[in-house]
């Protein structure tokens, strides 16, 4: 096996949830490339039509199934019709998310168990579903898609930076528990990205805070992340687990 080689999929079957637009779709798109057949979920059927036709032009078998995650009858019997149609389930990324832009004194409590389920209880019902399918079959992988929030705090997003918090825990947890199954549990931190920064945001105070937070002074093209996503799927990756890897623009040496 040549080192490129090792980046390759062919063969593999590849689940990325929240795949309708922005980081999930460029996720899928990114592993079809690398030769995985690919199945996309989100809330938004439409949207992840979409992503499929993109992905059956390259040449790839590809599947859309609408999939609340917070509901784990849902996530069952998707799993259950992945693995009935492509035979196994090889890579998770569990990438769906939500966001709230409120203080505590401000969120209700609705409003924080919607941020919480989604972005940590959804990724648990997913990995609780397809695990023993990828015990069953040798192994696997998981890439849970965090925050630099995960690791600081940050004002008006108690909900969010808890929720991403405990998708990092929750990927070293497993990462030991499934160390065993040979199941690599990663979790990757984008940094600054333009969903990241909140409808609320002005142009001139992004910039500001662009200036004042990223050492590079520029916000992440999603090229930039999935490379990483990548080589944690392949074999290329075959000895990291446990591990929550910052793609910040130095933000995180300051």
């Amino acid at each position: 096996m040549t080192m490129m080689d090792k980046f390759r999929l062919q063969g593999k079957v590849a689940l990325v949830t929240g795949a309708g637009r922005n980081l999930g779709k460029e996720i899928a798109l990114t592993l079809a490339e690398a030769g995985a057949d690919v199945v996309v979920t989100s809330r938004t059927v439409i949207e992840i039509e979409k992503t499929v036709e993109e992905i059956k032009r390259k040449g790839r078998r590809a599947l859309a199934i609408l999939m609340d995650i917070t509901d784990f009858s849902q996530v069952e019997q998707g799993v259950h019709r992945i693995v009935s149609e492509f035979g196994r389930i090889d890579v998770l990324v569990n990438n769906a998310a939500t966001r709230s832009f409120k203080s505590v004194l401000d969120i209700s409590p609705e409003e924080w168990r919607s941020v919480i389920d989604t972005n940590l209880t959804g990724p648990l019902l997913c990995c609780k579903a397809v695990g023993p399918f990828m015990i069953r079959q040798g192994g696997g992988r998981v890439i849970n898609i965090s925050s630099k929030s995960g690791l600081r705090g940050r004002a008006n997003r108690a909900a969010y930076c808890a929720s991403k918090g405990g998708l990092i825990q929750l990927t070293r947890a497993l990462a030991v528990e499934w160390a065993p199954y040979n199941i690599l549990v990663n979790s990757i931190a984008p940094g600054m990205i333009s969903a990241d920064l909140g409808p609320e945001v002005s142009e001139a105070s992004r910039e500001k805070r662009i200036a004042g937070e990223v050492p590079l002074k520029r916000i992440a093209d999603l090229s930039e992340i999935v490379p990483l996503i990548l080589y944690l799927a392949a074999e290329a990756g075959s000895y990291m687990t446990g591990e929550v890897i910052l793609i910040d623009g130095g933000m995180a040496a300051q």
